[in-house]
């Protein structure tokens, strides 16, 4: 697989996941399309499991990991679909795009990572200052923006805490392997989550749109994009990896005010620039690699 390939194919979808998330909901309750797009993804990931022949560890600690991993991922997708329905879509990559930090933050706490230098520290802080000035945005046309823009922070630090208790248990086991556990011990929970919410009830009347992009999330959101995002961190220098966190908010941005008519208030746009200029201060010592020789066979 070509490197600048997969690396463009992260931006991309990456890009347009929380549009495609807005979109998936339309004429179908958010409980069933995420329900639908995990199903979706879990049958991929079993299938290539099966053809790739992929090693499945089932121990007590793979157990644990796979619980951990569901667990978190659950909370983290139900959360950030239901704040999808209040909140403009490219607002919920800016979020997502703070994961970094919390996630060094996390490490910092629990795994005595030397990770918060005065810089990263200094770029939290301008983090955290454009997330205050964007839950204090009237967001236009949903009275519910505020406590959507919270759902959608409380589900990337779900993630971010996930990741990071992944990592403290340190099990041993391939992407497809812990992909495919996960989405094992999530995908039952949406599955529950949606006979809760819906009473086991079928959209009347999903959209060819809800249904293309529920097929989209399934297959690249759930399966593809993460495949390729391993690949790229296995050839790639930590500075190009920390680009996609940059450029992906910017993209989604975009996208969502040509292709969903979505308007962001001038404070709000102050904020989510605050977010940028923090996140680069967070990565900058990683960025600065990019002037540097290239370390990995791939760069």
């Amino acid at each position: 697989m070509s490197v600048p390939a997969a690396y463009v194919g992260v931006i991309l979808i990456w890009s347009t996941t929380p549009l495609a998330i807005q979109w998936s909901a339309q004429g179908a309750s958010f409980s069933f399309a995420v329900m639908a797009r995990m199903l979706i993804g879990l049958a991929i990931c079993l299938a290539l499991l099966v053809a790739t022949r992929t090693t499945f560890p089932f121990t007590a600690a793979a157990r644990q990991l796979y619980a951990i991993s569901g667990l978190s991922l659950f909370a983290a997708m139900l959360l950030t679909y239901w704040g999808a329905l209040h909140i403009p879509s490219g607002l919920i990559s800016v979020i997502f795009g703070l994961s970094p930090l919390v996630t060094g933050v996390f490490a910092a706490l629990w795994l005595s990572e030397r990770t918060l230098t005065p810089v990263r520290i200094a770029g939290l802080g301008l983090a955290l200052g454009g997330l205050w000035l964007i839950f204090g945005q009237p967001w236009p046309g949903d009275s519910h923006a505020t406590l959507g823009t919270l759902a959608v922070v409380a589900g990337m630090v779900m993630q971010a805490l996930g990741l990071v208790w992944i990592k403290r248990l340190n099990v041993r086991a391939s992407a497809l392997a812990i992909t495919t556990g996960s989405l094992g011990v999530a995908t039952p929970l949406f599955v529950l989550a949606w006979l809760v919410a819906d009473a086991a009830r079928l959209p009347p009347d999903t959209t060819l749109r809800a249904g293309a992009a529920i097929v989209y999330l399934g297959v690249l959101g759930s399966v593809v994009g993460f495949t390729l995002y391993y690949y790229v961190i296995k050839h790639l220098d930590a500075g190009r990896v920390a680009l996609i966190m940059l450029v992906t908010p910017v993209a989604a941005l975009l996208l969502g005010q040509t292709l969903n008519h979505e308007r962001i208030p001038a404070l709000g746009w102050a904020g989510i620039a605050l977010i940028g200029a923090g996140l680069l201060l967070y990565e900058w010592q990683a960025l600065r690699q990019l002037n540097g020789p290239r370390t990995s066979p791939g760069a």
